[in-house]
This record gives structure tokens, sequence and C-alpha cells, in this order.
């Protein structure tokens, strides 16, 4: 229940850090684009598994692993699963909707295992899970815990930190591995932006001679 609520309180302080950004809308209806080494493809399954340096590109979706299986409902939705190297992480970025104006944001995010949901559209990182958020270059907001369950539509994100067993460092990390969610989140707003300057100082007062010494006349 603890480890509930925390995730639920981590969630909601980086909703409000995101502010009114959301994943980009369009991404949904782009086609899917898949590079590989190798293809096994099941028509009649609708199922397909890309093995081998795999790159999954949706609008600004960007899906990076070693093996990736995708099938296609009846209505046309597609589902991708996506496993990491041995040893390393499925990596995952987005391009976020933001204000006219404002500055571009990105979501990145890896785990061992990756699932997109193109009906629920959601993405779930499993396993030494971790999500940044970036403004332009800049790191802003980082997560990790074990499971990360980021929803595209309303751009709220939970984090589950449950134990996963040994850490995984070849992985890039121990993220999550001893049972807590962490959070780094930048300030918005007023309280994000950097102090004022001190004034100059001003010039350097001027010496003047003087027909006195200690009051005597020199």
């Amino acid at each position: 229940m603890k480890t509930s609520i925390l995730s639920h309180l981590v969630a909601a302080l980086f909703v409000l850090a995101c502010g009114a950004a959301h994943a980009e809308r369009a991404d949904r209806a782009q086609p899917m684009n898949i590079e590989a080494d190798a293809l096994r493809h099941d028509d009649l399954k609708q199922t397909s598994v890309f093995t081998g340096r795999v790159v999954m590109t949706k609008g600004t979706i960007v899906i990076r692993g070693a093996r990736l299986d995708v099938r296609q409902d009846a209505d046309g939705y597609q589902y991708g699963v996506v496993t990491g190297k041995a040893g390393k992480r499925a990596f995952f970025r987005q391009k976020r909707d933001t204000a006219p104006g404002a500055p571009e944001e990105f979501v990145e995010g890896e785990g061992e295992t990756i699932e997109y949901d193109g009906r629920a559209d959601n993405v779930k990182f499993i396993r030494q899970a971790a999500m940044r958020r970036y403004q332009n270059a800049t790191l802003n907001d980082e997560l990790s815990g074990d499971v990360i369950v980021y929803d595209n539509v309303t751009g709220v994100f939970t984090i589950d930190g449950r134990k996963t067993g040994a850490p995984n460092t070849a992985g890039g990390g121990t993220a999550g591995s001893n049972g807590r969610v962490r959070a780094v989140l930048a300030p918005k707003g007023e309280a994000g932006k950097a102090p004022p300057a001190p004034p100059p100082a001003g010039p350097a007062p001027s010496l003047r001679s003087s027909t006195t010494l200690d009051g005597q006349p020199r």
C-alpha cells in the first residue's frame, strides 16, 4: 500500500511538472515503419517478428531494441513489444505537443521490455524502467522504477517501485532494483527561473589629493 500511494503521488507531481504538454496527437494515426536484420511475418495471424538492431518509427515516436513483436487487431490497431539485447535496455523517444511559442519537449524512456498499445495509446516500460523529460536539449525531469506506464492521451505517468531482484548493471544502472520509486522534478513557472543578476557595481571612488595630514597643514 505504501508503494502504491508513493507511486500515485510521484505520478501526480510529474503531471504538474509537465504542465499542459501531451504526446503528439498525430502519432497515433501514423504508419509504423520498422527496420531490422531479419523479419518473420505470419499473414494469417497478422503478426510480425523483427530481430537484430530493430528501429521502429511512428510519427515522432522512435523505439530501438533487439527484438520487436508486432500484431494488428481486426480494427487495425497495432501493438508492439520490444526487448533489449541481453544486458541492455530497449529505448523509446517521443515529441510532446506544446503551446505555440513554448520550447519543444521530448520524453525518453528505457526498460528491458517496452510495450506499445495502439488502441489504448499508452507505452509501458518494464524492469529497470526510467523516463526523462527534456525541454529542447535540457534535462528537466527524471523518473525511475520497476514499471512505468505512460498514457499518451492524458500525459499521465504511473510508476511502480516493486523489487526486481539483482540489479542490471550492464543495462545502464540499477533503476528500481531496490523497490523504490525515484523522481527528480525541476521547478516550473516563476520558481524555475534563474534569480536576477545583481546590479553592476558602481564606479570605484576616485582619490583626491589633500593639503592636510592628520589635520595639520602639509
